[in-house]
């Protein structure tokens, strides 16, 4: 079970259980006869790109959040599901939710089943170097390399946000459930305003890091919408978890004249309740 948020034992942790399966070389770049986990700045690549270790920290990480959210999704009676598939809201087998909340434990999910929606987007964040045979030494954090990990990379951003969206517009259900991006790293300046907007406009509920400490230097933690957040500990998940799923939300968007905004509003106006006011809106704006 998973006890704390993400850290820098985390990270070591990860590379240790990876090296039972895989060499240095497939870990980690090689530098005059040293292993790094990531390029300091200031040194040369050597022309090497790593990619042999991404499907091995993205399985690690999808994991670890299912172990850190499985307690909080059984307060509500609910299950942490990996790699879950709803057809129904574009979660294919090929695409699929990397964690959600739902009522049963399946990974075939109806989508009204489905609470809370998660897309992890993690990976390892400060820098190592590593000597054999047993040996790895904390360099330093996202600043002093050259990588772009987790919510830094744009890449990764782009793909979160076109998972949400083929999501959001879906189907009726696919605008029921909360959705959130779980990240290990502070943001950069490019992305505040726009996660701000999305979570605004309802197309994504927050961006969230679970890693309280991975800056040693000054960075983002949060945005002034708290459009992106960073984690303080468990309770902090646990509350903004609970206030997700018992609120009563509902995604909508649409492209209207003035006029025909105008004309709806006051339609559904003529409704007795507020729950129904706003059924008839959403109606109304689909038509």
């Amino acid at each position: 079970m998973v006890r704390n948020l993400w850290d820098t034992d985390t990270e070591k942790a990860f590379f240790f259980e990876a090296l039972e399966k895989m060499t240095p070389q497939k870990l980690f770049y090689a530098l005059n006869n040293e292993y790094y986990a990531y390029i300091p700045k200031g040194v040369s690549s050597q022309n090497q790109t790593l990619q042999s270790r991404n499907s091995y920290i993205g399985a690690f990480t999808e994991k670890w959040c299912k172990d850190l959210f499985d307690p909080i999704a059984r307060q509500m009676n609910l299950f942490a599901v990996n790699n879950v598939v709803c057809e129904e809201i574009c979660l294919s087998s090929n695409s699929n939710a990397d964690l959600a909340f739902c009522v049963t434990d399946s990974k075939m999910q109806k989508p009204e089943d489905i609470k809370l929606l998660f897309e992890v987007k993690m990976s390892i964040v400060s820098n190592y170097k590593y000597s054999e045979p047993n040996s790895l030494t904390y360099v330093g954090d996202y600043s002093s390399h050259k990588g772009q990990p987790s919510l830094l990379r744009s890449d990764s951003m782009l793909k979160a946000i076109g998972k949400s969206i083929n999501v959001r517009v879906s189907s009726v259900a696919g605008q029921k459930i909360p959705l959130i991006v779980l990240g290990n790293s502070p943001i950069t300046d490019h992305y505040v305003s726009k996660v701000d907007m999305l979570k605004e406009s309802g197309v994504i509920q927050g961006f969230w890091s679970l890693s309280p400490d991975s800056c040693k230097s000054e960075c983002i933690r949060e945005t002034p919408e708290k459009g992106f957040l960073t984690m303080k500990n468990i309770d902090d998940i646990t509350t903004a978890c609970n206030r997700l799923i018992n609120q009563d939300l509902t995604y909508f968007s649409s492209m209207l004249s003035r006029k025909e905004i105008g004309k709806i509003i006051q339609i559904a106006n003529y409704e007795p309740t507020d729950e129904m006011k706003a059924d008839k809106f959403l109606q109304l704006i689909k038509e």
